[in-house]
Order: structure tokens, then sequence, then C-alpha cells
């Protein structure tokens, strides 16, 4: 499995839906609550390239941006199999 993380806010109805999404397919996935923390934030922002609207999601390191992103690779069938992706030593399991 994939190791996934995703960048929310805790009232953000575009963080819930992605969530929803990942939970839905059975992926664990690590949370960064960013909620009034602008340092996390703008180290957020660094690793997306600049993006800094939540949510902000990467799989096995690599960023496929937000909530719209990621339901139109579940839409175009591009999702399932980077969930499934076995580069990752850990086995999605990672501390945060």
């Amino acid at each position: 499995m994939a190791k996934v993380e995703i960048y929310t806010w805790s009232h953000c109805p575009y963080c819930k839906r992605a969530k929803e999404l990942l939970r839905s397919k059975g992926v664990k996935y690590i949370e960064y609550d960013l909620d009034g923390d602008e340092d996390a934030r703008d180290k957020m922002a660094e690793r997306t390239g600049g993006p800094r609207s939540v949510p902000q999601i990467f799989i096995n390191d690599r960023h496929y941006g937000g909530c719209d992103d990621i339901h139109k690779l579940d839409e175009d069938g591009k999702l399932d199999p980077l969930l499934n992706d076995d580069n990752d030593p850990n086995g999605g399991m990672h501390p945060a």
C-alpha cells in the first residue's frame, strides 16, 4: 500500500470530501492538521511548490494536488493503481 499524506484544516469541506474518498478505498493516511499553524502551512507550500490551499495530497512523496485532483484521478481510473503501489517499503505506515 502506498504512503498517503494529506494536509487539512478541520472545518474544510474539501478536506472532508478528500478524506472520505480515501477512507472509502480503505486507505490509511497520515493527516497534518494545519489549523492556525502558519509555520506548518509554509512548510506545506514549500513541499507543494507553491499551493497553500487545503487539502494537499501526497502519494509516495509525490504531490497530486487537492480534492478535485484526486477525484479526477479516481474518475479516470488512475487513483487505485497509485494507492496500490508497493514502492513504499513501509507499507504506507509512517510517523507524522
